[in-house]
């Protein structure tokens, strides 16, 4: 499956965007999909995975609440919505797939997409 990740931007603390995924060249369904997210030098961070069908949902602790993944295997796109953004939320965001179910560790995804890049302004 190939992945192609979009809508990241600039934003103020507080505001919101919501990242797009596109999936193609297999059968979407049929994956875990999930979101990390990596600033320079550091390692790659987990933000949210869903199962395949949609049954299941995980997310970091501390975005909890604030962040929100979907996807519609119709259009074979995987989503996240950010709400009350922050500057620390500030990074390169990734979505990624699996075909062996949701992990919160990014060795477990073979599948990632080139990245979008989120500024959070204060």
């Amino acid at each position: 499956v190939q992945l192609q990740a979009s809508g990241g931007g600039q934003v103020q603390a507080g505001g919101s965007l919501r990242l797009s995924c596109a999936a193609s060249g297999s059968t979407f369904s049929t994956y875990s999909v999930g979101w990390f997210r990596q600033l320079p030098g550091k390692e790659r961070e987990f933000v949210a995975a869903i199962s395949w069908k949609g049954g299941r949902t995980y997310y970091a602790d501390s975005l909890k609440g604030r962040f929100t993944i979907s996807r519609d295997d119709e259009k074979n796109m995987l989503y996240l919505e950010m709400n009350n953004l922050k500057p620390e939320d500030t990074a390169v965001y990734y979505c990624t797939a699996s075909s062996w179910g949701t992990s919160r560790k990014p060795t477990a995804y073979a599948y990632w997409g080139q990245g979008t890049l989120v500024t959070v302004s204060s």
